[in-house]
């Protein structure tokens, strides 16, 4: 590994050494080669550090107790020494040109701060088309962002400097953290898309984080933050409490349902709140 590379690709993981090997791998052979791999280990019990081992110089690991994937992520950014970060995560693969077409792209494009390729879906071994909601958009992408995550960490290449303005993963979130890093981002920034598919992300194994039943809470916890930091243009700040008011809806008459009384009127008080468009920091406070 260069001592100053260009990219730095982070790979998170935690008890995936039966799949590691395969994402690793697939960096290591990528046409362009200016790159570290920095790998976190976050407390994983399984194989993984027997498996990291034999990487030797390929790769630099990090061992760290288990505190989640954001955690991990933010770890390794602030070990980085390259000028691009690159996320890959341990179930996912990338094609062998993934890098390269970034590359190229930045390039060509000496204004973009991120970019992120389309990229192949794998359900349980079996390929699948993502339905129109998942269509990575590109461009000023916020409103649309607000509903779902329509960036794919394993897909993304972001300027190392652009951390340094919009902060890290929050640390807080044990799924939808990369959700809440889009939004701060593309409130000020375009999130390009290059329309080839340079990933392979594959799912339906146990252990993915988007199986975790309180996504939309996140969700919700990260409009609230948002609408609580930052004056927004008119527009987007319509869009957020639209989008805001129908997450908590919904999520409230989920908690009725299941009896969660206390939970449901908490969510029904924040879908009832009067936010003000050109006070960024409201009395009522977080979640």
């Amino acid at each position: 590994m260069s001592s100053s590379p260009y990219i730095s690709v982070i790979i998170p993981t935690y008890d995936r050494a039966w799949i590691l090997k395969e994402a690793i791998d697939s960096v290591l052979v990528q046409k362009f080669t200016d790159f570290e791999i920095i790998v976190v280990d976050d407390g994983s019990t399984d194989d993984t550090a027997a498996l990291l081992t034999a990487y030797r110089d390929q790769i630099t690991t990090i061992h760290q107790e288990n505190r989640g994937v954001s955690a991990a992520r933010n770890v390794a950014i602030a070990n980085a020494k390259g000028r691009y970060i690159a996320f890959l995560d341990s179930d996912d693969l990338w094609l062998t040109e993934k890098l390269s077409c970034q590359v190229d792209f930045f390039n060509s494009h000496s204004e973009a701060v991120i970019c992120q390729t389309d990229e192949l879906w794998i359900r349980n071994g079996v390929r699948v088309n993502p339905k129109n909601r998942h269509k990575k958009p590109s461009g000023m992408i916020f409103e649309s962002s607000l509903h779902l995550c329509l960036v794919s960490p394993s897909a993304v290449m972001i300027k190392k400097s652009l951390f340094d303005e919009v902060g890290l993963f929050n640390e807080e979130f044990p799924a939808c953290e990369d959700y809440d890093l889009w939004l701060r981002i593309s409130l000020n920034y375009p999130i390009h898309l290059i329309e080839q598919q340079m990933v392979v992300k594959r799912g339906g194994h146990d252990d993915q984080l988007s199986r975790n039943p309180k996504l939309d809470q996140y969700r919700i916890q990260s409009i609230v933050n948002i609408l609580e930091r930052y004056r927004l243009p008119h527009q987007y700040f319509q869009a957020a409490i639209d989008v805001l008011r129908e997450k908590c809806r919904i999520y409230a008459e989920g908690c009725l349902k299941r009896g969660r009384v206390d939970e449901a009127a908490l969510y029904q008080e924040i879908r009832n709140r009067q936010w003000h468009e050109n006070e960024p920091y409201p009395c009522a406070g977080g979640i």
